[in-house]
């Protein structure tokens, strides 16, 4: 047993020669145990690299699949946020189709044509495409029902406006003498007292008030809201009608033999009658004579009935450059027969 190596002898001696003979040689000696941790440290150094080389790929791949969701999902929002944003436009064009609408169904009733009648009042029926699946299918459905109904009402828009167009061709001079004007100009007045029963501001009683009060600027020009004849310009004589006496300074238009005009507390009167008058000339200013407690312009439609009389009708109906807050409630009050018990009637020297 002479021959083997004691444990504590190395077995293996690394010496290191320095590059001067000046520096003596260094010595490094293993021993068993220091060789099998080095054989252990580099099995388990293998076995790592090649752990690393199974499971990087994958890592890596992961990696660029995380990148190409989050870039799929901000694809998708950004998406998203489109669909939102082209709904809102379909919901706000849906709206506007149905204010065309409305305001087509006042031009209607302005020429004394029934809207009921027309060959586009029912619409056109139309039907929802398939459902789609995805997590936006609310949205896109809304979406699809929208573009339908907005496409419905452009239809029946259309067949409206061919009709008008032909109902104009035909009847230009009814055309011409149909008030369809504000006679203020735009953004100029306020609306302070509507066409309807209301409480007036002298009796306190609740009345019929058979106009609209305009509040407008002293001296602001009131145009003709269509082609006329001046009926009557003036002062109406109290001794003759105490209730025309009130409306102060007035002028009133008599367009064709369908409608009569009234506009009363004016300033200044710029017609006379017997006078020709074309849709827009100027014929009086705004003022505060009569009955009147601030500059404003008393403006009254009257159109004759079947028995010939003269019945007052919201001049709302008759302004179409300007749009109403409650214009459908407007359209369904104006289909309704007006109530002419207390209404005044037209005195003598203006339904002559």
């Amino acid at each position: 047993m002479a021959d083997e190596i004691p444990d504590r002898e190395p077995v293996l001696e690394i010496q290191f020669h320095p590059a001067g003979i000046r520096r003596g040689v260094g010595y490094l000696f293993l021993r068993r145990r220091h060789l099998r941790l080095l054989a252990v440290s580099g099995v388990g150094l293998a076995l790592l690299v090649l752990f690393g080389l199974i499971v990087t790929p994958s890592v890596v791949a992961n990696r660029f699949r995380l990148a190409r969701y989050r870039q799929l999902a901000e694809e998708r929002s950004q998406q998203g946020r489109r669909l939102d944003q082209l709904t809102s436009e379909l919901e706000e064009l849906a709206t506007r189709s149905e204010e065309m609408h409305l305001r087509t169904g006042r031009i209607l009733l302005t020429y004394g044509l029934d809207s009921e009648d027309s060959i586009g009042q029912g619409g056109f029926p139309y039907s929802s495409p398939e459902p789609i699946t995805t997590i936006y299918s609310d949205a896109v459905q809304h979406g699809q029902d929208m573009k339908a109904q907005v496409s419905e009402q452009v239809a029946v828009l259309d067949t409206f406006l061919e009709e008008l167009e032909t109902f104009e061709s035909a009847h230009n001079e009814q055309v011409r003498v149909t008030p369809s004007v504000c006679p203020l100009p735009e953004r100029q007045f306020v609306l302070t007292s509507p066409f309807g029963r209301r409480r007036s501001p002298f009796t306190k009683q609740i009345d019929n008030h058979p106009g609209l009060d305009l509040a407008a600027t002293s001296g602001t020009e009131i145009r003709a809201p269509a082609d006329a004849v001046v009926v009557f310009a003036g002062r109406y004589p109290s001794r003759q009608s105490v209730s025309w006496w009130r409306y102060g300074n007035l002028v009133a238009l008599a367009h064709g033999d369908r409608f009569i005009t009234l506009f009363g507390h004016c300033d200044e009167i710029g017609v006379k009658s017997g006078q020709q008058v074309e849709q827009g000339e100027v014929i009086a200013t705004v003022g505060n004579s009569g009955w009147s407690t601030s500059p404003h312009l008393h403006y009254e439609v009257r159109r004759r009935e079947e028995d010939g009389r003269f019945a007052p009708v919201d001049p709302r109906i008759y302004i179409l450059d300007h749009q109403w807050r409650d214009e459908e409630q407007i359209l369904i009050r104006a289909r309704q027969a007006p109530d002419l018990s207390d209404f005044e009637p037209l005195p003598r020297l203006i339904a002559r």
